[in-house]
C-alpha cells in the first residue's frame, strides 16, 4: 500500500531573533495589515449584532446574564429573609417559600456561579494568551443561547407558581414523588444548561493547551490559564455523574423506572452519591476561578511576579483532584460504614492543604513586594478574610461527631455562604472592578467602589455570622417559620436586616456598572501596571483581538520583555495582517507552544441561535410529557449543527500554507493530534466516559448495597443479543478504523465501503441490543431498570455514531473530505473508539454478569 500523504510541515525560522525584531516594519504595511484586520473581525451592526460570536461579545452577554440571573436569585433571598425575621410570618406560604429556595440555591449554583467562570474566561482567556479568539466561537455562542434558553425557563416556572420545592439538591422519594411539573423543570431545564457548561469547558480546555501564543510554554503560562484547565477538567468530570443521575431521575419520573422507589429494588442514597459527586467538586469549580482571579491581581498589586509560582499551580491541581474524594461528608448521616466516615473525614481536612498553600503565596507575595492598595486589591483582602473563616468551620464540618451535630441546620447555611461569597462572589467582584478597563476601556469608580465594598462586607457578617449561632440553638434549614417559644427571632431579625444591607451594596455596585461614562476621558491602556497580555489591548478598542501574536517566553511579559506592545502594534509578530479577510489565529503544540497550524476561526452566523431554540425545545417539551414535538425539535437541532459543521469547519483550503510573519511558513489545515476538532473530541468524550462510567456505578451500586439485586426470579438479558452487540459494534469500529487508513492512502473506494459497512454493522449492533433486553419489564423492579438504561444510552450514543459516519461517508462523495483532509474521519474514528468500548462494557453487563450475579 502507498504511503499516507502528509500536510506540510511548518517552514522558516523560529523562535525569531531580536535583529529580526528589531526589523522596521513599513509604514504603508501597517496600515494596509490594520485594515485587512479591521475588515475580517468586523462587529456586525444593527440587529446582526445577535449574530456575533466573537468572545469579546459573547463573553460580555454572558457575564451580563449571570449577573442578572443573581440579582433575581438574590431577590428571592430578600423575601426568605423578609419571611424569617419574625416568628410565625405569613409573608410567604410554605408552598412558595419552598419554591424560593430550592430556586435561590439552584440559580446561585447553576445560573451564577459556574457560567460566571465561564463567562469572565470565555472573555478574557485569549486575552491571557495573546490569542485572536478562542478556537470554536460558534460553539462559544451556542452555549450562551442555550444558557439564556434554559436560565429563562427555569427562573420563568416561578410565575407559574410551577416552580420546583424539594431543594436544590432534589432528594428523592421528596422530589420523585412531587405532584406537578416543578422537578421536571429542574431535571430537565438544568440538563440544558448543562450541556452549555460541558460545551463552555472543553472550548476553555482547547484554547488554554492549543491557542497560546508562540514560544508560551505551560511553565510560563499565566496562571489563569492553569486555573482554567483545572476547572475546565473538574467541570468535565464533575457534571457528567448528575447527568447520568438526571437520566435515571428522569426515567422514574416520566416512565416509572424505579430506581430510588426501595419497594421495587431502588434506593434513594444512589441519587444522593450521584449528586454529591458533583456537588462538591462544585464548590471547588466555583472557587478556584476566582482564586485564579486573585493570582492575577495579588502580583500587580505588589509589583512584583507572583511567589511559588510551581507550588501554586501544584496546589490547584492538587485541589482539584482532592475534591472528588470528598463527596461522602454531606452523606455522613446516611448510616455509612465507620470505615468510610473515617476515610472521609480524613480526606476533608486534608483538603486544607493545597488551599493553604494558594493563599500564603498572596500573602507572601505581598510582603516581600511594594505594595499600592488599590480598590480590587481592597475586595480580595475581604474574600481572603471571609474564606478563611468559612475554611474554618469546614474543617470543623469535616469531622464526624461535629457534623452530626449541627446536620441540616443553620450552620451548614452560615459555612456555604462564607465559604462561596468570600471564595466565590467578593473575588468576582475584584475581578469586575480590575479588568473593567479591559473590557469597556473606562474606569469604574474609586469612591462607589468603596461604599459598595463596605456595604456588602458589613451586611454580609451582620447577616451570616448569627446563623452559626442560630443552627447551635438546633435551627434547622429550610422551614418556613418557627414559633416565638424557639428563641430564634432575634437572630433572625439581625440576619434580615443584614440581608439588607448587602442588597443596598450591590445596588451601589449596579449603578456604578450601569451608569453613563461617555464623560470620562480615555483611560490609560494599562491602568494597573499589570504584566500580563490582556492589558495590551487597543484603546480605543478594536475587534481583532491582538493587533499581531506575540512570541512570548516570559511570565510577565509587559514587565519581562523589551518594547513588546509597541513590535505588537507595529506588526512586527504573527498574523498582522488578513490577506483573504478571514479571521485566523495560531494553533500550537501543547507542551513547548511550537507554531503548528494556522486555525481559520469561524464568523458571525444565525444558526447557533436556531440550533440552541431546536435543543431547548428537546429538553424542555419533556417537561409537559410532550414527546413528538421534542423529537422532532431535537432531529431540527442535529440538521443545525451538520449544517454548521459541513460549511465552516475542516473544508480544504485554497493554499496548503500561509505566511505567518517573521519568515514563518505556516499550513492552513491539520487533522489528528494536530488539531483542535480532535481535542475538542477527546475531551468530551472523557466527560461522555465519566457519566457512563456512573451508569455502571449505579448497576454494582444497587449489587452490593440491595440483597434483592437482582431477584431470585429475575429474567435476564438474552445472552446470545448481547454477545451479538458487542460483536457487531466492535466490528463497526474496525471498519471506521480501516475507512479511516484506506482514505489515507488515497483508496477512497475502499474507505466508502468501509463506513458503509461501519454504518450497517452499527444498525445491527443497536438493534441487537434492544433485543437483548426486550422481554424484560423495566417498570417491575430496578434490575431490568438498569439494564435499559444502559440499553438506552448505548443505543443513543450509537445513533449519533451513526450519524458521523454518514457524515464522512456525504463527505468523501460531495470532496470535503479527501486522502489528505481526513479531519472530520480521524475525530469520528476518536469517537468509536469510546463506542467500541462502551458496547464491551454493556455487553458483558447484559451477557456476563447475570452468570456471576445468579
Amino acid at each position: 500500500m502507498s504511503a499516507p500523504e502528509r500536510m506540510p510541515a511548518p517552514e522558516g525560522p523560529f523562535p525569531p531573533t531580536e535583529e529580526m525584531l528589531s526589523e522596521p516594519v513599513p509604514q504603508e504595511e501597517q496600515e494596509r495589515g490594520k485594515a485587512e484586520l479591521r475588515a475580517a473581525w468586523k462587529t456586525p451592526e444593527g440587529w446582526r449584532y445577535w449574530s456575533a460570536v466573537n468572545n469579546t461579545e459573547v463573553g460580555v452577554w454572558y457575564a451580563l446574564t449571570a449577573f442578572a440571573f443573581m440579582l433575581i436569585a438574590g431577590l428571592l433571598a430578600l423575601a426568605i429573609r423578609v419571611q424569617l425575621a419574625f416568628p410565625d410570618s405569613q409573608f410567604l406560604d410554605a408552598d412558595r417559600f419552598n419554591q424560593f429556595f430550592t430556586m435561590h440555591g439552584s440559580a446561585m449554583m447553576f445560573l451564577f456561579a459556574v457560567p460566571m467562570f465561564e463567562a469572565i474566561s470565555i472573555l478574557l482567556l485569549p486575552a491571557f494568551l495573546g490569542a485572536r479568539d478562542m478556537p470554536f466561537p460558534r460553539l462559544s455562542a451556542y452555549g450562551y443561547w442555550c444558557f439564556l434558553i434554559g436560565g429563562i425557563f427555569v427562573l420563568g416556572s416561578l410565575l407559574f407558581d410551577a416552580g420546583p420545592k424539594a431543594g436544590w439538591f432534589m432528594y428523592p422519594p421528596l422530589a420523585t414523588k412531587e405532584e406537578g411539573i416543578g422537578p421536571d423543570v429542574w431535571l430537565l431545564g438544568l440538563s440544558f444548561i448543562e450541556v452549555a457548561s460541558i460545551a463552555a469547558a472543553v472550548e476553555l480546555i482547547v484554547g488554554a493547551l492549543k491557542c497560546r501564543p508562540p514560544g508560551m510554554r505551560v511553565n510560563i503560562m499565566p496562571l489563569y490559564a492553569w486555573y482554567v484547565l483545572v476547572v475546565g477538567g473538574m467541570i468535565l468530570f464533575a457534571f457528567p455523574p448528575l447527568i447520568a443521575g438526571d437520566f435515571l431521575f428522569e426515567l422514574e419520573r416520566s416512565f416509572d423506572w424505579p430506581f430510588f422507589d426501595p419497594t421495587r429494588g431502588g434506593d434513594p442514597v444512589l441519587w444522593q452519591h450521584l449528586f454529591w459527586i458533583f456537588g462538591h467538586p462544585e464548590v471547588y469549580i466555583v472557587f478556584l476561578p476566582s482564586i485564579a482571579i486573585a493570582a492575577m491581581i495579588v502580583p500587580t498589586v505588589a509589583r512584583r511576579p507572583i511567589v511559588g509560582y510551581s507550588w501554586i499551580v501544584l496546589s490547584a491541581v492538587g485541589t482539584g483532584f482532592l475534591s472528588f474524594g470528598l463527596w461522602v461528608h454531606h452523606m455522613f448521616t446516611t448510616g455509612l460504614p465507620q470505615m468510610s466516615l473515617a476515610f472521609f473525614s480524613a480526606a476533608s481536612e486534608a483538603v486544607v492543604i493545597p488551599t493553604g498553600i494558594q493563599l500564603f503565596a498572596f500573602v507572601a507575595t505581598l510582603m516581600v513586594g511594594r505594595v499600592k492598595m488599590s480598590l480590587p486589591m481592597l475586595w480580595i483582602a475581604g474574600a481572603l478574610a471571609i474564606f478563611v473563616a468559612g475554611g474554618l468551620t469546614g474543617v470543623m464540618l469535616a469531622l464526624v461527631p461535629f457534623n452530626w451535630q449541627v446536620h441540616d441546620t443553620y450552620f451548614i447555611v452560615a459555612h456555604l455562604h462564607y465559604t462561596l461569597f468570600g471564595g466565590m462572589v467578593f473575588p468576582v467582584i475584584a475581578g469586575v472592578y480590575y479588568f473593567f478597563p479591559f473590557f469597556r476601556k473606562k474606569l469604574l469608580s474609586e469612591r462607589l467602589g468603596r461604599w459598595c465594598f463596605w456595604l456588602v462586607f458589613t451586611g454580609f457578617n451582620v447577616t451570616f455570622l448569627p446563623m452559626h449561632m442560630t443552627g447551635l440553638m438546633g435551627m434547622p434549614r429550610r422551614i418556613f417559620t418557627y414559633p416565638e417559644s424557639s428563641g430564634w427571632g432575634w437572630l433572625n431579625l439581625i440576619s434580615s436586616v443584614g440581608a439588607f444591607i448587602v442588597a443596598a451594596g450591590f445596588a451601589v455596585f449596579l449603578y456604578d456598572l450601569l451608569r453613563p461614562k461617555h464623560r470620562q476621558p480615555q483611560i490609560p491602556r494599562n491602568p494597573w501596571g499589570a504584566g500580563t497580555l490582556e492589558f495590551s489591548h487597543d484603546v480605543p478598542e478594536e475587534a481583532w483581538g491582538v493587533r499581531s501574536i506575540p512570541h512570548v517566553t516570559t511570565r510577565y511579559p509587559l514587565w519581562e520583555q523589551d518594547r513588546i506592545v509597541e513590535r505588537m502594534d507595529a506588526g512586527h509578530y504573527y498574523l498582522p495582517n488578513a490577506p483573504d479577510r478571514k479571521r485566523e489565529t495560531i494553533v500550537t503544540s501543547v507542551i513547548d507552544g511550537k507554531p503548528l497550524y494556522v486555525q481559520e476561526v469561524t464568523g458571525p452566523t444565525w444558526i447557533t441561535i436556531l440550533a440552541a431554540v431546536f435543543t431547548g425545545g428537546a429538553f424542555i417539551f419533556p417537561t409537559f410529557h410532550i414527546y413528538t414535538p421534542a423529537i422532532v425539535c431535537g432531529a431540527f437541532a442535529i440538521v443545525c449543527v451538520l449544517w454548521w459543521l459541513w460549511t465552516s469547519t475542516a473544508r480544504p483550503p485554497k493554499n496548503d500554507m500561509r505566511e505567518a510573519g517573521l519568515g514563518l511558513r505556516l499550513p492552513t489545515y491539520a487533522s489528528g493530534p494536530n488539531a483542535v476538532g480532535w481535542w475538542a473530541i477527546w475531551i468530551t468524550m472523557l466527560g461522555d466516559a465519566t457519566a457512563f462510567a456512573s451508569l455502571v456505578f449505579g448497576y454494582f451500586f444497587y449489587w452490593t448495597a440491595r440483597p434483592d439485586f437482582p431477584p431470585p426470579d429475575a429474567a435476564h438479558p438474552e445472552g446470545l443479543w448481547a454477545a451479538l452487540t458487542a460483536a457487531l459494534l466492535v466490528l463497526a469500529w474496525a471498519a471506521i478504523v480501516t475507512a479511516r487508513e484506506t482514505n489515507g492512502r488515497g483508496h477512497q473506494g475502499v474507505a466508502r465501503g468501509s463506513i458503509a459497512l461501519a454504518i450497517c454493522a452499527a444498525a445491527g449492533g443497536a438493534g441487537s441490543a434492544w433485543l437483548a433486553v426486550a422481554d424484560l419489564s423495566p417498570t417491575s423492579h430496578v434490575y431490568p431498570a438498569m439494564l435499559w438504561a444502559l440499553m438506552v444510552w448505548l443505543v443513543a450514543h450509537v445513533a449519533a455514531g451513526v450519524v458521523m459516519q454518514g457524515y464522512c461517508l456525504a463527505g468523501s462523495l460531495f470532496g470535503k473530505l479527501t486522502h489528505k483532509y481526513d479531519a472530520d474521519l480521524r475525530n469520528v474514528t476518536l469517537f468509536w473508539h469510546f463506542i467500541a468500548l462502551k458496547a464491551l462494557v454493556v455487553g458483558a453487563i447484559l451477557g456476563l454478569a447475570p452468570m456471576v450475579l445468579s
